[in-house]
């Protein structure tokens, strides 16, 4: 019987990944922009047929308990219109940096810090830099190259092995070194810290059996890897975010290093850091909430760890002799 269930879970997987190549053909063909918008509104159709607007919906409204059924559709919505533009521009992404370390003139890239980019290349140590899943994050790691920041992207590839597949192998030699999440990956991203090297990550993302935190207000697990580097290389750890803009444009933002919390002996506090993170994230959030993918399962926790809490919260009655 499983390997009945594995071979169907392929044959799934190839189909959908079968229409989502034949879907970024058809888009090859047009211009850019025309591309794009017509994603962007295709998305909208089809995106409320989808399972995961039911979880975008019910994820929404338990972050934003104030607003109405209408509001909650409408950031559904634009969150289709986001993620599926995301997926067309993996298509045009040389096309669409257009952004030159040395010039000052607008185009379709806005960067914001880009002095900040050019600092922490010069400097001789090594810099965590996070973000999270907010507009077209995959533009950060060709800002830093293009203004001679050499960095180690670690990401976790979709499930479907297919699409994986085909997204490693858009990703141009602009976007520096790309490390997928497995079970070394952390000694991968140290050894590279150790030598001066330069990480980024995503961080807003659920990771099983990671550090208990909370965001938007609801306990969930993160990856605490940025903390426990920072903490073991004391090096620095900065935000960086990329905004999607009107007329298929993007503002990129890198951030001077936060200030993580530190506990009693003064070394860097990993759950109270892993917190920091995600306060940040969701503070980006909140400024676009259409931005990020709702459809994602980011809350609850493993059960051992609730059986944990539970146990804390009703501990047993003191015995008397």
């Amino acid at each position: 019987m499983r390997p009945v269930i594995i071979w169907s879970r392929k044959v799934g997987d190839w189909l959908i990944a079968r229409v989502a190549m034949t879907a970024l053909w058809f888009l090859r063909k047009l211009p850019p922009d025309r591309a794009l918008d017509f994603a962007g509104r295709a998305s909208r159709k089809v995106g409320p047929w989808l399972g995961r607007h039911r979880t975008a919906c019910d994820n929404l409204r338990h972050a934003y308990p104030e607003k109405s059924e209408l509001e909650i559709e409408a950031i559904a919505l634009e969150m289709w219109d986001n993620m599926a533009r995301l997926a067309a521009e993996y298509i045009f992404l040389d096309q669409l940096f257009d952004a030159d370390a040395h010039s000052r003139t607008d185009g379709r890239i806005e960067i914001v810090g880009a002095e900040l980019f050019h600092r922490l290349a010069a400097e001789e140590k090594p810099h965590i830099l996070f973000t999270a899943h907010t507009g077209n994050f995959e533009l950060l790691p060709i800002a830093a190259a293009v203004h001679g920041l050499n960095m180690t992207a670690l990401f976790r590839p979709p499930n479907n092995p297919y699409i994986a597949d085909y997204i490693l192998s858009t990703r141009t030699s602009k976007m520096g070194g790309l490390l997928p999440t497995s079970a070394g990956a952390a000694f991968t991203l140290a050894a590279i810290l150790e030598k001066g090297g330069n990480v980024g990550a995503l961080v807003d993302q659920k990771y099983r059996n990671g550090v208990e935190t909370t965001f938007f207000g609801r306990a969930c697990e993160t990856n605490p890897v940025v903390a426990m580097l920072a903490r073991r290389f004391d090096c620095p750890v900065h935000p960086a975010r990329c905004v999607r803009l009107p007329g298929n444009r993007y503002r990129l933002e890198i951030h001077e290093a936060l200030e993580l919390p530190r506990g009693p002996d003064g070394e860097i506090d990993i759950n109270a850091s892993a917190q920091l993170l995600n306060d940040v994230v969701e503070g980006w959030v909140r400024e676009d909430p259409g931005q990020w993918m709702w459809f994602h399962k980011r809350w609850g926790v493993s059960g051992h760890k609730r059986k944990r809490r539970a146990a804390r919260a009703n501990p047993p009655p003191a015995t008397t002799a």
